[in-house]
């Protein structure tokens, strides 16, 4: 009653599903509470997600934070995981376009197809799907995943599940009224259908790009910044106790630093501890070459080294 409530009061809706023993669902509570103050016309709810099990599994809620947008009650929009960044854009964007009268509808419009642009090139090759590759949510989409797999394509993918307004707004921008669909360098290719046509004439190995070996991938992101850390979680929402202790230590020393999550990509996740003959994370690289993990850190800061050594100076 309480979320019929603001469905039929508000444009727009953003519901929190949390848990009281979740850190990070605390910290995005207090992003909620700030955009709140500067959205006024926009409802923020708040529900516990263990408490309200129906509705959580209606949602396909499995683990928290995650956010769902409403619009005149329809969802149009999903979050998962506590990303203040992208909640703030999220809310920003969906509020201005709440904010428009009909007469601009056609603005409207062509902010859907701006962004309909940028996501079909987000990849040079991507699928939209209905679920994702671990965990697809139709058959159509399981064969799709399947064939680019097991063909070593490497492709980034959409869950249309996740927004309806991109849902039904790529139907009408592709001219193509079912899902999956594959892109191609902002081409689309088409759905499983063509693409089982492409893998029967051979044709599909020449116009897929192929998945970067893992090994040549690792070694690109360990040298993507010169100090690197491999965690669980973000510099802004660590994710484990090891990883807030390691981000403090560095944070300390000033020096600039990038960070992987490593529980955002299971096949690095398991591929670096092989590569760098290292079985835990958080993992520290500086100049392509690992340091250590927490313990091996806290030592050099002890020794007065690790300064240095993330300088490059050692």
């Amino acid at each position: 009653m309480l979320l019929l409530f603001f469905f039929f009061n508000r444009s727009l809706v953003v519901v929190h599903f949390w848990a009281p023993w979740a850190p990070q669902c605390a910290q995005m509570n207090e992003v909620m509470a700030a955009l709140a103050k500067e959205h006024v016309q926009v409802a923020f709810v708040k529900l516990e997600a263990e408490a309200v099990p129906e509705v959580s599994e209606k949602y396909g809620i499995s683990s928290v934070p995650t956010f769902l947008f409403f619009k005149n009650a329809q969802k149009v929009d999903r979050l998962d995981g506590a990303h203040a960044p992208e909640l703030t854009k999220k809310v920003q964007r969906h509020a201005s376009s709440s904010s428009l009268s009909a007469g601009t509808n056609d603005s409207a419009k062509e902010d859907l197809n701006v962004r309909l642009k940028k996501l079909i090139n987000a990849a040079p090759c991507m699928l939209f799907m209905k679920g994702s590759p671990k965990e697809p949510r139709c058959g159509f989409s399981k064969q799709m995943v399947e064939i680019l797999n097991k063909h070593g394509i490497s492709f980034s993918s959409f869950d249309i599940f996740s927004d309806e307004e991109v849902r039904q707004g790529l139907k009408t921008y592709s001219n193509w009224p079912t899902y999956p669909q594959l892109y191609v360098a902002g081409e689309l290719i088409g759905g499983v259908d063509i693409v089982k046509e492409l893998e029967a004439s051979g044709e599909l190995d020449t116009v897929c790009p192929k998945a970067q070996k893992l090994e040549d991938r690792l070694k690109t992101l360990i040298n993507k910044a010169p100090v690197m850390l491999f965690m669980k979680g973000s510099k802004q929402v660590a994710k484990c106790g090891f990883s807030k202790q390691i981000i403090e230590i560095i944070n300390n020393t000033g020096v600039d630093y990038e960070t992987f999550d490593i529980l955002e990509d299971e096949e690095v996740r398991q591929g670096l501890k092989t590569y760098s003959n290292w079985p835990t994370y958080p993992q520290l690289y500086v100049k392509g070459e690992l340091v250590g993990g927490l313990d091996i850190v806290k030592e050099l800061k002890e020794s007065g080294e690790l300064l240095p050594i993330l300088k490059g100076e050692n």
